[in-house]
């Protein structure tokens, strides 16, 4: 008997083929492009990870000529004489290919921040990961602000491997400021999660009532009190009891402040939604403004004008920014942000009712105030078929006087024509570059 397990496991390893690296790179600048799927003929899916890499091991696949379509949401091969967009060679176990894929989308694609296998292709190739596995393997639309020496990351609805929402109370990680040391790919988000006794990552608003606890409109204090907006949600998407809550160093929890509505109450009163951003109006007065991505109130800039809805104001939403030829973008969710480079205010928003996906494609435009108008409208990324929901500019992730902007969104299939979900990458958040003397 043991000579037979033996001869098992020599003869496994004896056919087991070394992988064939692929390297997927941007051809105007050599950089790894993440998030490239490249499709055989018989419908095995093999998709770039963080490091630009794929590895290829089905033994049907390596030591002949094989065709791959090559798709990547705004990256991509020229089409042939078939209109087919790919690429033809012979693999080789332990071999080598390089396919440079050309960039259609003006924000360049830095890679995946969030959940499992972020350099998988490379440990099959032998490449040591950048950073440990977290334990979480999806998680939807991020929030952040800066507290202390460190930025706070908060995410809605977790994916853990035991169960698809697996923390339902909104998960959160830290991270020292700037903790990104280059603005290229490879990318590696040093994240500390908070966690359970047992190690894993656990939820931090266990707001009291039944469904998912919901955070928005999270903001920092110089003290370092933290405060957010959280709505308690049944039915998938229905709001039936919203409310402030402040973060209890003590627990590291979310603990509530004062419950604003629940649906018994009937019209909901103000209500902060959205990214919140600083501003010093013309008069010299320091506000915050709310909204997603325009502002839609505001309250004086103090912890304690924060926490009395007494002292907060509704603002009128500006118009919709236009584009080029005239089209009204009408937005869906999104951020803004002050810009030191060009000395403006920034917004990136999602499109509502987007082609070619419904709420993939993401626009950037410019205002001289915060409260608008938004001028100079231009799309600078695509999905196709493919959700890209609630983006924040992260300002915090870049020098003051950067000549680009980092942003990053919830990449799903949720809201999307039935897509396929993209192994590893659905359910997660995705970073962008966005160099700003290229938007014109």
């Amino acid at each position: 008997m043991l000579r037979s397990a033996l001869f098992i496991i020599l003869s496994c390893t004896a056919f087991a083929a070394e992988p064939c690296r692929i390297e997927i790179v941007d051809k105007q600048n050599g950089w790894p492009v993440p998030l490239v799927e490249l499709r055989s003929v018989h419908d095995t899916i093999h998709v770039s990870d963080n490091l630009g890499l794929i590895a290829i091991d089905e033994p049907e696949l390596l030591n002949q000529e094989v065709y791959f379509a090559v798709r990547g949401h705004g990256y991509g091969v020229p089409k042939d004489g078939f209109g087919y967009q790919g690429v033809r060679t012979t693999l080789k176990s332990g071999g080598k290919f390089r396919i440079e894929v050309e960039r259609q989308n003006l924000a360049k694609r830095l890679g995946r921040l969030t959940g499992a296998g972020l350099f998988a292709e490379g440990e099959k190739l032998g490449i040591p990961p950048l950073l440990p596995e977290t334990g979480v393997f999806g998680c939807d639309s991020v929030l952040t602000a800066p507290i202390g020496d460190k930025i706070f990351h908060l995410w809605g609805d977790t994916m853990i491997p035991g169960y698809p929402l697996g923390i339902y109370t909104s998960s959160a990680a830290t991270t020292p400021r700037q903790p990104l040391k280059k603005f290229e790919p490879p990318i590696a988000m040093p994240y500390t999660h908070f966690r359970d006794d047992k190690g894993r990552p656990r939820g931090v608003a266990p707001i009291p009532g039944s469904g998912p606890t919901w955070l928005g409109a999270m903001v920092s204090f110089p003290d370092n009190q933290l405060g957010a907006t959280y709505s308690k949600i049944s039915n998938h998407l229905d709001e039936y009891e919203v409310g402030t809550c402040i973060w209890d160093p003590a627990t590291r929890n979310f603990t509530t402040h004062k419950t604003l509505w629940k649906s018994a109450d009937g019209a909901k009163p103000l209500i902060l939604r959205g990214h919140p951003v600083r501003w010093k109006d013309p008069a010299g007065k320091n506000w915050l403004l709310f909204g997603d991505p325009f502002p839609t109130a505001r309250c004086p800039d103090d912890f304690e004008s924060w926490k009395n809805p007494g002292t907060w104001e509704k603002l009128d939403a500006p118009d919709n920014p236009r584009a080029s030829d005239g089209a009204e973008i009408e937005p869906h969710r999104g951020s803004i942000a002050w810009n030191a480079y060009r000395k403006r205010w920034v917004t990136i928003f999602t499109q509502n009712h987007g082609k070619p996906s419904f709420i993939g494609e993401i626009w950037y435009a410019e205002s001289e105030s915060p409260l608008g108008p938004w001028e100079k409208a231009t799309k600078v990324l695509t999905h196709d078929n493919y959700t890209f929901y609630n983006p924040r500019i992260q300002t915090d992730l870049t020098p003051a006087d950067a000549p680009f902007i980092l942003f990053e969104g919830t990449y799903t299939a949720e809201f999307a024509n039935k897509p396929p979900p993209t192994p590893r990458y659905n359910y997660n958040q995705i970073l962008y570059r966005l160099d700003l003397d290229e938007v014109k």
